[in-house]
């Protein structure tokens, strides 16, 4: 059987599976393991070796952030400090402005730590609306949200929360502000190339309206918090991540963490992502302080928050198995052999390879991790025998992660579609455009520009 046939077959049925509902948890071990048969590699060892060891270690490393993100994201949604901020960016752009009022308040949501899918649940309501009444296509409203939630927020800006721009830090020693400049550069790509799209989409499409979904747009306004409620927080994940990081724990003494008995790391390998847990806490308690009396039931808030965390965290864990799995067979082996000898140097080897694996996994953070556990550390060898700054590999692989991961079978575009009540055939269009095609476009332009004149 070809080689090639063990890695698109398996990819396949796990997009057509995930397409058709199946939950990516129990889809993508089932796929693992029908890729193992295919390549003759005993089954039981790639679920006990390969499969459950890499979810599990992801599962290790990230638990604190995805809880951390889902409790703050809740108590932002139950509070009303989610959809305050929201209508505030909306009313002040209007309906004649629909588009870059969806985006910029997906944006500000997503950059200040809020879950995507809850800030995708607290801004659906009012791009219905915004829509309707700037006789907008409502198909686009997916793309809009992907394009505010998980484009540049999640991979470019530098500072962001977000996981994609977490895991990287502890392989290159590096911090959520890498590369700002490189960042900042792709940011603008994504975004303004983005809404240029949409905007020409807009005028070409009718405004056809689905069906809408339970969170809908008739939900009642809610007696909202006051603006500093909902922007306090947010601003003190950005300060309180960038003060930890840059600040205060680079002249701490954290030299026992060489001890093998505190895993025998450097502090730079865990600064980044303890100045993010550490902002992420403060946010919360800040929220749950303005908040509190807001919160019909603190105890009920808090838990669905922790419960919120972990289908995410286990559905990504189950793709990081799934292409730990695939990185393992010869098939892998041989196409990653073709992206080594890519023209360009370790920037776009690496970029190449993380891109790779975010297609076949469907996850950013996914495909991310497998990229750093597997090549990692050869390519941070390689950038400092060149003399290169490790903040642009950072830079890099976040970015070459956060294209080819929204492809149909990604959990969030599943998610996003669920909320609109459209399909994959009706509004899938728009998202690969401003999530996949234009991403790319900036991953290319930032690798030149890394290339030509390193971290900046």
């Amino acid at each position: 059987m070809s080689i090639l046939l063990t890695l698109l077959l398996p990819l396949g049925l796990l997009i057509w599976s995930v397409y058709r509902g199946w939950p990516v948890l129990l889809a993508a071990p089932v796929m693992a393991l029908f890729a193992a048969g295919l390549a003759a590699d005993p089954i039981f060892a790639t679920l006990t070796q390969r499969f459950m060891p890499a979810a599990g270690g992801f599962v290790i490393a990230f638990l604190p952030l995805f809880l951390l993100g889902a409790v703050f994201g809740k108590v932002m949604e139950d509070s009303g400090a989610a959809m305050a901020l929201a209508r505030f960016i909306v009313s002040r752009l209007g309906p004649a402005q629909a588009l870059p009022a969806v985006v910029l308040s997906c944006a500000v949501l997503t950059y200040g730590g809020v879950s995507l899918f809850v800030v995708a649940f607290a801004v659906y309501p009012l791009a219905v609306a915004l829509f309707r009444e700037g006789q907008i296509a409502q198909r686009l409203i997916p793309a809009a949200i992907a394009l505010g939630a998980f484009t540049f927020t999640m991979s470019a800006l530098p500072g962001s929360p977000a996981i994609q721009n977490a895991i990287p830090m502890p392989y290159f020693g590096t911090t959520a502000f890498a590369a700002p400049g490189l960042g900042i550069i792709a940011g603008l790509i994504m975004a303004l190339g983005g809404l240029a799209y949409l905007q020409f989409a807009a005028r070409v499409q009718a405004p056809v309206s689905p069906a809408l979904s339970e969170t809908g747009a008739d939900r009642p306004i809610l007696n909202l918090p006051s603006l500093w409620c909902a922007v306090a927080p947010i601003l003190t994940v950005f300060a309180a991540n960038w003060v930890l990081a840059e600040l205060v724990l680079p002249n701490v003494d954290l030299s026992y963490l060489a001890d093998p008995a505190w895993g025998g790391v450097t502090a730079s390998e865990v600064i980044g992502v303890w100045a993010l847990i550490g902002a992420i806490s403060l946010a919360i308690l800040l929220l749950l302080a303005m908040t509190w009396t807001r919160l019909e039931d603190q105890r009920q808030t808090l838990s669905a928050g922790s419960q919120a965390a972990l289908l995410p965290l286990f559905n990504t864990a189950a793709l990081v198995g799934f292409g730990a799995v695939v990185a393992g067979l010869p098939a892998f082996a041989a196409v990653n052999a073709l992206t080594n000898d890519i023209p360009g140097g370790v920037l776009t080897s690496l970029a190449a390879s993380a891109s790779l694996l975010a297609g076949l996994t469907g996850s950013a953070s996914g495909g991310m991790s497998i990229a750093l556990d597997t090549l990692g550390p050869r390519y941070l060898e390689a950038a400092l025998a060149e003399g290169m700054d490790p903040a642009a590999l950072h830079r890099i692989v976040a970015l070459a992660t956060g294209g080819l991961d929204a492809l149909p079978h990604n959990g969030a575009v599943v998610t996003l579609l669920g909320i609109a009540g459209l399909t994959h055939r009706e509004a899938y269009g728009p998202i690969f455009v401003v999530a996949v095609a234009i991403p790319v476009v900036a991953l290319l332009v930032t690798l030149m520009l890394a290339t030509w004149f390193g971290a900046f």
